[in-house]
């Protein structure tokens, strides 16, 4: 089955993306590690599932570069 694409409310999708540009610009590994947590929680909110914090990495370094 294919998987359905998460939908976002606008000030859900715009912290994602503010916190991912936080993310790619700091430089300290706790900090880093402390945005993408915090987002991975958030994103459970919207989504009834679980999102690892290594998943949340992944997905902001995949999304680098994007608008």
């Amino acid at each position: 089955m294919p998987r359905r694409p998460i939908e976002l409310p606008p000030n859900v999708a715009r912290a994602f993306v503010r916190d991912m540009r936080k993310f790619h610009a700091e430089k300290d590994a706790i900090k880093r590690d402390e945005i993408a947590a915090r987002q991975a929680w958030l994103l459970e909110q919207h989504w009834n599932g679980k999102v690892r914090l290594l998943d949340m990495k992944e997905m902001f370094d995949q999304l680098k570069g994007q608008p």
